[in-house]
């Protein structure tokens, strides 16, 4: 899929780079899969802002997407690509033979009309999903488990893909996208092939208005503010920080370690780069 550049007709447009929607289908949204999705704008259960900078944006309907590929040996036909608000990736619309309609990640190469499967034994083809343990070495997958039938977790941004590297007993060892090596059950569902819409990362805003349409507010630097909204506020001028990077809280921040301690830990065979 490829990228729109459009005339510079004015400043904002001079800088924009879009998304070409040439492969998507124009048709609108099954009902039946879309459901509200009121806006939270960054505040938990009881109101308090946890993430800043978000607020406003136009409204968007949640489209319900199969993770967990659950309908097994069953041939679903695919009746069309579409574009989602809240992913970077495109969606497909899968007629199963059953008459049952879902939502799964469209993986580059997926077309209206191919037919796809879930299972053990199906073809290794992309739309494709399988246990790990049936998937080849060197074979590229999308939509990861961590865990055996709670869905896929991991690889699902546009353009990503994990890499099979290699089986050792119950275990099977992948590469992901951020060169991290983790080792996964191989009873772990994934799709076969990467997912499509890898020009995403080439898109452009141009102007401070499109960020604005999806949510995001802006934000300000702490070096800009006073010394009691920020540790890096205040000084004569444009001031050095003065100390080891902090948050608008004193706690240290670029590169500080935040990780946890986690059980899943013990997977990971090498860091990411």
């Amino acid at each position: 899929m490829a990228i729109k550049v459009y005339k510079p007709t004015s400043p904002g447009r001079r800088g924009k780079v879009g998304a070409n929607l040439e492969g998507v289908s124009k048709v609108a949204p099954e009902k039946s899969l879309l459901v509200s999705l009121p806006k939270k704008a960054g505040r938990n259960n009881r109101g308090v802002i946890t993430v800043r900078h978000r607020g406003g944006g136009n409204k968007r309907k949640l489209r319900v997407i199969d993770f967990k590929r659950d309908k097994a040996d069953i041939q679903g036909k695919v009746a069309s690509i579409e574009y989602d608000p809240n992913r970077s990736a495109r969606i497909a619309l899968v007629h199963y033979v059953d008459g049952d309609k879902r939502y799964i990640l469209a993986a580059s190469g997926l077309e209206v009309g191919d037919a796809i499967m879930a299972g053990e034994e199906v073809v290794k083809k992309p739309g494709n999903a399988l246990p790990l343990g049936s998937i080849p070495v060197g074979t590229p997958v999308h939509s990861v488990e961590l865990e055996p039938g709670k869905g896929g977790q991991l690889v699902r941004s546009a353009g990503s893909a994990a890499q099979v590297m290699s089986k050792e007993g119950k275990y099977v060892l992948l590469r992901l996208p951020s060169g991290e090596l983790r080792k996964f059950h191989h009873r772990c569902l994934a799709t076969v092939g990467q997912i499509g819409n890898a020009d995403h990362r080439n898109v452009k805003f141009g102007r401070a208005g499109h960020k604005r349409w999806m949510g995001m507010r802006p934000s300000v630097r702490g070096s800009a503010m006073t010394p009691r909204d920020h540790p890096h506020g205040g000084g004569e001028g444009r001031s050095p920080r003065g100390m080891p990077p902090k948050t608008p809280w004193g706690k240290p921040a670029l590169g500080f370690r935040t990780r946890r301690r986690k059980v899943s830990n013990k997977m990971i065979v090498r860091r990411r780069e």
